[in-house]
């Protein structure tokens, strides 16, 4: 059996959640989820990853359906790819000042009662998927710090301790990527810190 100091030397497991709807690949979420996954691998991490927008994913509409209902084979495969991860890696834009709708509903499908958290049992801390860090990296147009000190970061805060803390991930980090549609020298800079993130599987 291998040693959890001996799987610390080989690379971490890691699984890119990469939420942007729009599969145009000229979107930046998609080259900073590619930049993440290429540093990581030639860093010795294990990626794989979960392309929001390639996914096909309904909405719950019912308190029944997401406590008993049945995940469909897609949303299967995301349990086990995230099950399987030591480190969650979140990238996503800010639509409307929250996650794109179909982030969310990745969300709300994957992390059912059961499988993220206890299942009908109340506790402040149900979570199922203790042991696991995540990165969280947004990007927006406005400027990252008229977000997270005006508008007080309120969907990345949500996201932190209402879906990932609640299921016992930790730590969480983040990255706010600003000013996102500026600069080309501006976007490879922050692809730069991304791959020295990806290297640290941070």
């Amino acid at each position: 059996m291998i040693s959890s100091e001996t799987r610390q030397l080989m690379g971490k497991d890691i699984v890119i959640i990469d939420g942007h709807p729009d599969p145009d690949r000229a979107r930046f979420c998609h080259a900073l989820a590619a930049t993440y996954a290429e540093s990581a691998m030639e860093a010795g991490h294990r990626v794989s990853s979960l392309k929001v927008a390639e996914l096909d994913i309904a909405c719950l509409r019912t308190q029944a359906e997401w406590e008993h209902g049945e995940p469909s084979a897609t949303i299967r495969a995301a349990q086990q790819a995230i099950a399987a991860a030591s480190h969650l890696v979140i990238i996503y834009p800010l639509w409307l000042g929250d996650l794109p709708a179909k982030l969310k509903a990745f969300f709300e499908q994957v992390f059912r009662p059961g499988y993220a958290i206890q299942s009908g049992k109340r506790t402040l801390s149900p979570g199922l998927l203790k042991g696991k860090s995540a990165r969280i990296i947004v990007t927006m147009g406005m400027p990252a710090l008229i977000y997270r000190w005006f508008f007080f970061a309120h969907s990345l805060k949500s996201l932190r301790r209402n879906i990932l803390y609640f299921a016992g991930i930790w730590p969480v980090r983040e990255s706010l990527i600003g000013n996102v549609e500026g600069s080309a020298s501006s976007r490879e800079k922050w692809l730069q810190r991304i791959r020295s993130l990806a290297r640290q599987a941070r």
